[in-house]
């Protein structure tokens, strides 16, 4: 099973944030361009292992994960990424997302439910620097499949919050659920969510903005989805999902039960709400 967070990725975090400053200083040239790739690529391959164990990964993942998310972000502490996996593949069992120079790497791990169906999973990400994002997907015979894409952007770990304290306090916790219509030839009973979570996953490299002290670190660290007592899915996640966490994935429902929805975030605060499947976000 892929593994979550390691200590070893987090002793990383200073040496990173090196990095990602010394790649701001570049000129937007082809051959800075090109390098800020080599870079990316010499950063994953030295914590490759700390993240996935020494286990073999193939980049030829055509027919298993699909990876979608813009080259140049519009802003760089939102950058929406959708994840897509083959309805054909039905025991894809969890899927990690990592930034290779964010000061930490791993962006999330997302553990699926068996038969829980999911095909398509969205969130909104930090970028700190030029990077590859990497989607790898583990299956039930313990292979893993990993694409990946260039996204250009910088400074999405340390941009300022878009609400203020006192406004991200107040409402920190509240969750919305929104269903969608199926989309055209899902599977019979897929249903087509978004998750919604009020918190400022503070990233720890946010300055306030009156006194200039840096802002500690505080954000969603795990979510559980289910649908009555099964499982949907569950997540692992660090300091680069964006504010305000957003995610938006389908599934296969086995009746009309609550989708159940429990949270907890770094200093132990846990948030849970539910709601009626068939009336969700009406």
């Amino acid at each position: 099973m892929i593994r979550s967070t390691p200590k070893p990725i987090l002793r990383l975090a200073a040496a990173l944030l090196f990095s990602s400053i010394a790649f701001s200083t570049l000129a937007v040239t082809p051959a800075a361009a090109q390098q800020t790739m080599v870079t990316s690529e010499n950063i994953w391959q030295s914590i490759k292992d700390d993240v996935l164990g020494n286990r073999p990964v193939s980049e030829e993942a055509i027919g298993v994960v699909r990876l979608e998310a813009p080259k140049r972000a519009q802003d760089a502490a939102l950058v929406p990424v959708d994840v897509y996996l083959d309805p054909k593949v039905q025991n894809i069992k969890s899927l990690i997302m990592v930034i290779d120079v964010n000061p930490a790497p791993v962006v999330a791990t997302f553990t699926f439910g068996k038969d829980a169906g999911v095909t398509h999973l969205a969130t909104r990400v930090r970028v700190n620097d030029y990077s590859y994002l990497r989607a790898i997907a583990e299956t039930e015979d313990g292979k893993l499949h990993m694409v990946k894409t260039f996204i250009k952007a910088s400074g999405g770990c340390s941009a300022p919050a878009v609400k203020n304290t006192d406004e991200a306090m107040a409402s920190m916790g509240q969750m919305k659920l929104k269903q969608f219509p199926p989309a055209e030839g899902q599977a019979s009973g897929a249903k087509d969510v978004q998750l919604m979570i009020r918190h400022p996953n503070n990233s720890g490299l946010q300055r306030d903005p009156l006194t200039q002290y840096f802002i500690p670190a505080h954000f969603v660290q795990k979510i559980d989805i289910k649908q009555g007592d099964r499982q949907i899915l569950s997540m692992e996640g660090g300091i680069s999902i964006s504010e305000d966490p957003n995610f938006r994935f389908d599934f296969v429902s086995n009746g009309p039960g609550d989708i159940i929805v429990d949270a907890v975030d770094t200093e132990g605060k846990t948030f849970a709400d539910k709601w009626p499947l068939e009336s969700a976000g009406l």
